[in-house]
């Protein structure tokens, strides 16, 4: 871990929606950091508020009826959540750039690729002349490996395949040289081959840009193949946290392990987790996760979410009362993965 501050530092956010139906408690006290130059994952089940805790850092979000109430966020040493939403446009697509998960509705069709590309550099690089501004563009499309860019610069998002639309967007979010990319299951809409293109491409431009990046995806898979530290979410909060090494190979909550285990490949069969996310609108009393967990204790049901405790090395982090005092984490018996590792299972063959 680096002794300079993180590039981003994410302290007790709390993101709500306020609807008839109550209020929606999508992210609920989450911190974690992203240094300079790692890829952190943010992962867990549909639901868990991965986009909102992504899409909180520079409120993109509806607001209203989503609102940031309580929180920090900081981005190089720059607090975000008192900006504005003027001052937040200096930021967005210049220094953290989003790429979002179905390339499909992430380009206008009536508009040539060249040109959308283009306006985040006319917004943010107003020095650039036009023909700067296009041989920009050129470069990016040709280093996100789009075949002929030249001449494909003029052409539209339906003359694209789903995969390389998606090369196209990951150009218009690197047009800045962004310091933080932000990347929400970007490789969801696409085949497997594509999928592992894509990733493969992010991987070797996080490298040439020297950007830390944010993805978020509920595919472990992808996560033990890209990242440097995983977050783990459950009903808008943090359940673990570490690096892949920590949470792959001795994953520390019952809800970690339960989402290990649904990965293929693991003993020939594919496990499911028994129930279901808790309603946003009325989460459980106690640990967010203690109606589905098979080592709940009334403690767990009654006390509010757990602190996050240390567990097994000093970079990993667990909410679940355990790990705390009064508590003997050998009860949990989650265990280690075993001899060839989690981590290798999935990298070989549990991406999807």
């Amino acid at each position: 871990m680096s002794d300079r501050e993180p590039l981003l530092s994410v302290d007790g956010l709390k993101t709500y929606f306020h609807t008839d139906e109550g209020t929606a408690y999508a992210v609920d006290g989450v911190s974690f950091d992203v240094e300079r130059g790692e890829t952190v994952a943010i992962v867990g089940e549909s639901g868990s508020g991965k986009t909102v805790t992504s899409e909180s850092i520079t409120k993109i979000l509806d607001m209203p009826p989503g609102e940031i109430v309580e929180g920090s966020i900081t981005f190089d040493g720059t607090e975000l959540t008192t900006k504005t939403d003027k001052e937040l446009q200096k930021i967005r697509g210049n220094r953290i750039s989003h790429i979002f998960q179905n390339p499909q509705n992430g380009l206008n069709p009536v508009y040539k690729v060249g040109r959308q590309i283009g306006e985040t550099l006319r917004i943010h690089r107003d020095d650039l002349s036009k023909g700067e501004v296009r041989k920009r563009v050129v470069d990016l499309l040709d280093r996100t490996g789009i075949p002929e860019a030249s001449a494909r610069v003029d052409d539209y998002p339906h003359e694209f395949s789903g995969g390389m639309k998606q090369r196209v967007l990951i150009a218009m979010a690197l047009a800045c040289d962004p310091d933080l990319l932000i990347a929400d299951e970007p490789t969801t809409a696409l085949d497997v081959t594509i999928q592992a293109q894509i990733l493969r491409l992010l991987e070797d431009i996080q490298d040439e840009f020297d950007m830390s990046v944010i993805f978020v995806t509920h595919d472990l898979g992808v996560v033990s193949e890209i990242a440097d530290r995983v977050v783990v979410m459950y009903s808008g909060k943090v359940m673990e946290a570490g690096t892949v090494e920590d949470v792959f190979r001795n994953p520390a909550h019952p809800y970690t392990k339960a989402l290990i285990e649904c990965l293929p490949g693991r003993g020939g069969s594919m496990n499911r987790i028994p129930g279901s996310l808790p309603a946003v609108t009325d989460p459980p009393e106690g640990c967010r996760f203690s109606p589905r967990c098979a080592y709940a204790t009334e403690d767990c049901r009654t006390g509010g979410q757990p602190a996050m405790h240390a567990v097994h090395s000093e970079t990993h982090e667990a909410s679940c009362v355990y790990y705390g005092a009064g508590y003997d984490e050998a009860e949990l018996d989650t265990g280690s993965a075993d001899e060839t590792s989690s981590r290798d299972t999935m990298a070989d063959g549990g991406t999807r």
